[in-house]
């Protein structure tokens, strides 16, 4: 599903300062039902706060405050490397409750998958010690701890798994992934790719369409991209030097190395 985007432009928002994102952030608005009031309440310079999107019951239809490239300001040290969306509900509701909001669940699925794409982040559920770390995924508030605020938003109820996997299901082809490619590059962009932790059901052989995602992955995080020829000699070293050697440099550059990490490690 693509995502309408109504702008309702808040003064609230500042430079990155050069930092990338690596999280995706989902909070609870806690007072706003409506996309519109929230924007209100953010479009006020005295409220001193914003989120980049916000998401009430309408289908198909988010409202967009701050622009992806600003730090919003509502994670505090977290922001400048968060995208962030304010669901129109209360880390209070029930299970029951969420079930009750489908549109509101789907809109917040679907906005997970456009920012996934768009900023090359895997979709993957963070831990804790990963959001407040180096991880890059998908998380709630309450998981930046003091960081982030010292929040307890999205609450203890708020079906997660079900919407990340929603986020999974569908979107742009960036995204459209089988589980087995996201385990994987959750654990080569959030660990350090210790061989016997591999993920179960990965291939030994990747698919090059799981390269191609995870260079976009790797290349925006870091703002570089693998070249032709790397991607051609980390190939060449993964099958154990075997064939012709790909025309690319003599003296191999140090990223490359470190890029040829995981090959190394699935021979």
């Amino acid at each position: 599903m693509s995502l309408t985007r109504k702008k309702i432009p808040s003064p609230n928002y500042s430079s990155r300062g050069g930092a990338h994102v690596r999280l995706i952030v989902v909070h609870t608005a806690e007072g706003a039902t409506t996309i519109e009031s929230l924007g209100s309440f953010f479009a006020n310079p005295a409220s001193g706060v914003s989120s980049h999107t916000g998401i009430d019951d309408t289908p198909g239809v988010i409202g967009e405050y701050v622009r992806r490239e600003y730090k919003a300001w509502t994670a505090a040290g977290a922001n400048p490397v968060a995208v962030q969306t304010e669901l129109c509900a209360f880390a209070s509701w029930s299970k029951a409750e969420w079930s009750k909001h489908p549109a509101m669940l789907e809109n917040c699925a679907a906005w997970i998958a456009e920012e996934a794409a768009y900023f090359g982040i895997p979709i993957v559920k963070l831990t804790p010690g990963q959001a407040q770390g180096s991880g890059k995924g998908v998380c709630q508030h309450v998981d930046l701890g003091s960081w982030g605020g010292g929040h307890f938003d999205c609450g203890s109820s708020f079906p997660m798994d079900d919407v990340i996997a929603m986020a999974k299901g569908g979107g742009d082809d960036e995204v459209g992934y089988p589980d087995e490619f996201w385990a994987w590059a959750d654990w080569y962009t959030n660990t350090s790719r210790d061989p016997k932790k591999r993920p179960a059901g990965v291939p030994n052989d990747i698919p090059d369409s799981w390269w191609a995602g995870q260079k976009e992955i790797v290349g925006l995080e870091n703002n570089h991209g693998m070249s032709s020829g790397e991607r051609d000699w980390i190939d060449w070293v993964a099958k154990n030097k075997q064939g012709p050697r790909p025309n690319v440099p003599q003296t191999i550059p140090e990223r490359w190395w470190t890029d040829n990490e995981w090959a190394v490690s699935r021979t």
